[in-house]
């Protein structure tokens, strides 16, 4: 077997990334990634050795004409990927809110996703975990790197990891959704209808379509971009300078409202995004103008926020341990200690407030009028503290081509899909009947293969003409 290990590594926060590819006979094996990570697999198979050889040089050929040069794996250290640093104090508020249940993550937690059925919550250390609204630990996801954030397309679920991808968890087994650049440190994500959108530490916007492949990007205003939200009409920049709507094709800024401090967190409702900043403030921005139409103001830096349905309460979360409530127009109805460190990330769902604090515990608050009110008074429930279950399904995620289940034939109520060759790009499609065979399906690259076929549980129609695939993915024989 041979193999040829070439790197990128540019100064000043650019590309730092590896490519190895190694022949073995009629076998091909590709493996890219960070400088320092495990990285991605691919395997080809090529009638002969020959042809293997050649198809290896050229990829090698194509790679050195893009600036890779040979290196010696570990000789150049990873590039550190940002962590983000905050300042948790204690909390100034005279009472504790009403807490039902308290899980510990083990890690400092960003990631959050309340749903119909689970509470989501990942941590730096790689996991996800699910819960019940009760606080019973359901499942275990382990990715390869720390989650940045957790977010929801209909009902796909998705990690942004410090790893530069993206990854599906729909599915018993996580794969990668999204391949983003190995150079894009990412801070938030949002996906709308399969279309990824990425803010990262320099301040920039990369937008990725539902095929895994770049659309277009955008320098920001500022830096260190901790908000992206994206509809139909825009994407929803936070940076810090503010607050940049920009068209969903990337041809025009819409608008650019200067904030009261860099924008450390955003939310958005169907008419407006809001953006809590570091100079203690949360401000309602309209989506058609940018106009400020609202400020919620707080007593220390805002890390979250989140609002009830179509913003009628507004919640907030600061540096100081501290949770707020106000109402539409900006009047502070209650605050209130977290009673465990400061909120980074937050959602509001049923009249709870679930919560990300600094110690990586997922928090759920009891938001209702009367606990509220009781808590005020200093009445409030004993928190239950969640433990782990001694036997807890556990997922972990593997973008190996060969980790890919093989099976004789398809299962009954399953979907056949096939990987064919496009204009020099292999795509996806459905074979199975009652399906449309010119739409594409959204599927992992790293294990696609022209001509081969794999069996998937279930796919969906997005908007956008394209399939989305829910459930297990197997390679049929």
């Amino acid at each position: 077997m041979s193999t040829t290990y070439l790197e990128l590594s540019q100064d000043g926060g650019g590309a730092h990334k590896y490519y190895e590819v190694s022949v073995d006979g009629q076998a091909v094996t590709v493996r890219y990634g960070r400088i320092g990570a495990a990285g991605q697999v691919q395997t080809s198979t090529f009638p002969t050795a020959e042809k293997a050889r050649a198809a290896a040089a050229k990829k090698i050929g194509e790679k050195v004409r893009k600036g890779y040069a040979p290196a010696v794996r570990g000789q150049r250290p990873p590039r550190a990927v940002t962590r983000r640093q905050v300042a948790s104090a204690p909390s100034t508020a005279r009472a504790v809110a009403p807490v039902l249940w308290r899980f510990r993550t083990g890690s400092a937690a960003f990631g959050i996703h309340i749903d119909d059925d689970r509470c989501w919550v990942g941590n730096q250390a790689g996991d996800v975990y699910t819960l019940a609204h009760g606080g019973e630990v359901l499942a275990r996801y382990r990715l390869p790197d720390g989650v940045k954030c957790l977010v929801a397309d209909d009902f796909w679920i998705y990690a942004g990891c410090d790893d530069g991808r993206v990854y599906d968890l729909s599915s018993k087994l996580p794969f990668a959704a999204y391949d983003i650049a190995a150079d894009v440190d990412i801070f938030w994500l949002d996906i709308h209808e399969g279309v990824l959108h990425v803010a990262d530490r320099a301040g920039r916007l990369t937008v990725i379509d539902h095929e895994d492949e770049h659309q277009w990007s955008r320098g920001g205003h500022g830096e260190h971009a901790w908000m992206v939200r994206a509809d139909d009409r825009a994407v929803y920049h936070g940076h810090s300078r503010g607050v940049t709507a920009h068209a969903p094709d990337g041809g025009a800024e819409s608008w650019h409202t200067a904030t009261r401090g860099g924008v450390l967190f955003g939310w958005q409702e169907d008419d407006a995004v809001y953006a809590g900043t570091a100079h203690r403030v949360v401000h309602r921005l309209s989506k058609a103008t940018g106009a400020i139409e609202a400020t919620y103001r707080c007593d220390a830096p805002v890390y979250s926020c989140a609002t009830s349905p179509g913003g009628r309460f507004v919640f907030a979360g600061d540096s100081a341990s501290s949770v707020y409530c106000f109402d539409r127009d900006g009047t502070r109805l209650w605050k209130l200690g977290t009673g465990g460190g400061s909120a980074l990330s937050m959602q509001y769902r049923d009249e709870r407030l679930y919560l990300v604090a600094t110690d990586g515990s997922l928090v759920c608050v009891d938001a209702g009028e009367a606990a509220v009110t009781a808590a005020e008074r200093g009445s409030v429930p004993v928190a239950r503290d969640v433990k782990l279950a001694a036997t807890l399904p556990t997922y972990a995620a593997d973008t190996a081509a060969a980790s890919v289940t093989t099976v004789a034939s398809a299962p009954v109520g399953t979907v056949v899909v096939e990987c064919v060759q496009d204009g020099g790009r292999t795509r996806v499609h459905v074979v199975s009947e009652g399906y449309d065979r010119s739409w594409n399906v959204q599927f992992p690259r790293a294990i696609r293969e022209p001509g081969a076929r794999y069996v998937v549980d279930a796919v969906h129609p997005a908007s956008g003409g394209f399939y989305r695939v829910r459930g297990d993915i197997r390679r049929l024989q």
